[in-house]
């Protein structure tokens, strides 16, 4: 007898959130990374969407995605940014769905540099250059491939789907 066949749902939610067999070393070298990245785009998001740590607040930073960075509508992109941005952050720290949260906050690191950082280019003292856009991209792009690692919500997740996997197939 063959084993019942998974919904696509399970398989793709099992995808997700499916961590590599480490060691310990590599597991919390992706909380450090999770961590450096979590703080860093909380502070972003949370600039973009509430005005915090001295941001521009939501308005301001329509204005800015609208006129200076030719992104239209402005507010839609203010909110998509804030939120990718704040949300990906959370979710980092979480350990939930850290694929997909380092895949977006990597897609807002490459639109940053096209839209706002290429044309100063790299290491340039005033405006900033690209090199800051790249080392955060790279590094969700280490979360995308590696997951989250054990300590995560993703890590628990993944061992409950195993252990009710198993108990279903009869």
């Amino acid at each position: 007898m063959t084993a019942p066949q998974q919904s696509p749902v399970r398989t793709w939610l099992a995808m997700v959130v499916s961590t590599r067999k480490a060691g310990a070393p590599v597991d919390l070298a992706l909380v450090v990374v999770r961590a450096a990245l979590a703080w860093i785009f909380i502070v972003y998001g949370a600039q973009k969407l509430f005005g915090s740590f001295n941001g521009p607040g939501l308005h301001q930073t329509a204005l800015d995605m609208a006129n200076s960075f030719h992104l239209r509508p402005g507010r839609f992109f203010a909110y998509l940014g804030g939120i990718i941005e704040f949300g990906g952050a959370i979710a980092l720290a979480l350990g939930l769905f850290t694929r997909i949260a380092g895949l977006a906050l990597f897609g807002d690191m490459v639109m940053a540099m096209i839209k706002v950082t290429w044309a100063h280019g790299l290491h340039q003292k005033s405006p900033f250059g690209y090199e800051l856009n790249v080392a955060l991209a790279a590094l969700g792009l280490v979360v995308v491939l590696l997951g989250a690692g054990r300590y995560s919500l993703d890590a628990l997740a993944e061992r409950r789907l195993v252990a009710t996997g198993e108990g279903s197939a009869s």
